[in-house]
């Protein structure tokens, strides 16, 4: 997988799934897409491992959408690839947050999934 757009393939590929559970507000099929083992650190303190991220999306508020944009991916290795988006969550009740989120994906048995998850506000 040398080319960027392959890299970009497979980034959406996972990132699709997560927008797709994040709007339905489904918790554990959005944890679903992490590995067992992922730091995950969204707005509030880090967690380690899909309950942790679960228990995130759990929290977030019903009508809570997200829309990505890949702004740049890297190889690291032939199972790992970071990936670094723009993303915008939008609420039925307040504004949209814009943020930058840094991903690592690790692939297991020929499926990736998110082994690090960091965002960051866009100010």
């Amino acid at each position: 997988m040398e080319s960027a757009e392959a890299q970009r393939t497979a980034l959406r590929g996972v990132m699709d799934g997560w927008k797709a559970a994040v709007d339905a507000h489904e918790p554990e099929k959005v944890a679903s897409y992490f590995t067992e083992d992922a730091i995950f650190q969204g707005l509030h303190p880090y967690s380690v491992g899909r309950p942790g991220v679960a228990k995130y999306y759990e929290s977030q508020p019903l009508g809570l959408k997200a829309e990505y944009k890949v702004l740049e991916t890297r190889l690291l290795s032939e199972d790992v690839l970071l990936g670094y988006l723009s993303v915008d969550f939008s609420f039925v009740d307040r504004p949209t947050i814009t943020v930058v989120l840094s991903i690592v994906l690790t692939r297991v048995k020929g499926e990736w999934y998110i082994a690090h998850y960091q965002v960051s506000k866009n100010d």
